[in-house]
């Protein structure tokens, strides 16, 4: 008796241990992936959404992901108590003691028919609602179409809506209650695309398209968490991006706005002047295009609208001009790794070069 308390109080000690585990390495784990080598937080912290689950569903097709997804777990955890309850009501009810005086018996046909239909019938029954879940899922509707292209890059999502000509980064913004329809191709190498809340995983394959198809059913300023889901390098953890439900009315004047040229720079003054001076001198517009200059690059995100957007460093830093002045003055060391270089501008050019990006709205 006294060996069978101490295997008890052993096995409640283990699960205390993991239980406290978990609860400082949860925390734990948030606080160092908001925060790369050499950025001091706050203020330049590195951009919190709100933990995505798909059990707060916002689009048609992921209320038909829960519903599945609810629906095995339900089954599962009834087998569960079954299978559990049956083992160990059978352990108590037909145990022998000595052990070595046990009877042993075997060769029940209708038990083992019974046991081996029971759960080819269960999973047949998962297999017809799982394929029915993914045809509703994966349907493509013929109105009211609003088309995509997603592609990844080490390590930030450019998105291009081709009927509309507009080429942004970081957001993808769309109206509620249409058929989304997401290209998603990969410049580099694999990555992955998913919004829990609007739509199932997708791969981002080099030299191939998948596609995503989800239909948001509430406009929101609410920013819904994108992240990769594909390892893709050293900042494949940093590699965010969002996704904004507007009303029809919204999106329509947000495309208006992202239809319209940079400022010209005869209309620009003071330090905005000189930055554009600056950025048109430096390596810049190898890399970025800003529509209306000679800035012509597709290395890095087009800065058009720069400044509307909410994100700027691939999703990982909220647009502020305190933010942008880091992200300029030493990209290294907000997301070591990525293409943009660190130039040596000093104070000064940096300033500029900020008050001219905050510009392009």
């Amino acid at each position: 008796m006294k060996k069978r308390s101490s295997r008890l109080w052993l096995i409640g000690l283990a699960a205390a241990l993991v239980a406290v585990l978990a609860i400082v390495a949860i925390p734990a784990s948030r606080a160092v992936a908001q925060n790369t080598l050499g950025v001091i937080c706050p203020p330049f912290c590195m951009v919190t959404f709100n933990t995505p689950s798909i059990f707060n569903a916002a689009s048609t097709e992921t209320i038909e992901i829960r519903g599945l997804f609810n629906f095995i777990l339900i089954t599962a955890a009834i087998i569960f108590v079954l299978v559990e309850g049956l083992l160990f009501f059978t352990v108590f009810r037909f145990r022998n003691r000595p052990p070595e005086s046990a009877m042993q018996f075997h060769g029940n046909t209708k038990l083992e028919l019974a046991w081996t239909a029971a759960p080819a019938v269960i999973l047949a029954v998962l297999l017809g609602f799982t394929l029915q879940t993914m045809g509703q899922v994966k349907a493509v509707s013929a109105s009211n179409v609003l088309n995509v292209k997603a592609i990844g890059h080490q390590w930030w999502w450019e998105f291009r809506y081709p009927d509309q000509s507009i080429v942004t980064a970081e957001e993808l913004i769309v109206p509620v209650n249409t058929n989304i329809q997401v290209s998603i191709e990969s410049n580099d190498v694999e990555h992955g695309f998913w919004v829990p809340e609007l739509f199932g995983k997708a791969d981002a394959v080099p030299g191939y398209t998948t596609r995503v198809v989800f239909t948001p059913n509430t406009a929101s300023q609410y920013y819904y968490g994108g992240q990769c889901t594909q390892f893709c390098g050293l900042e494949h953890a940093q590699m965010r991006f969002a996704v904004v439900v507007r009303t029809d009315e919204e999106f329509k004047n947000w495309v208006a706005n992202q239809k319209q040229p940079a400022a010209a720079p005869e209309t620009l003054s003071g330090d905005a002047a000189a930055g554009q001076k600056l950025f048109a001198s430096l390596p810049c517009i190898g890399c970025h295009a800003i529509q209306g200059t000679a800035a012509a690059g597709v290395v890095g995100p087009n800065l058009t609208h720069m400044a509307s957007r909410g994100f700027i460093a691939g999703g990982v830093l909220a647009n502020t001009p305190e933010t942008l002045r880091a992200w300029i003055k030493d990209p290294q060391s907000v997301k070591p790794g990525n293409d943009m270089p660190t130039l040596g501008l000093s104070d000064v050019q940096v300033g500029q070069l900020v008050a001219y990006l905050s510009t392009l709205k």
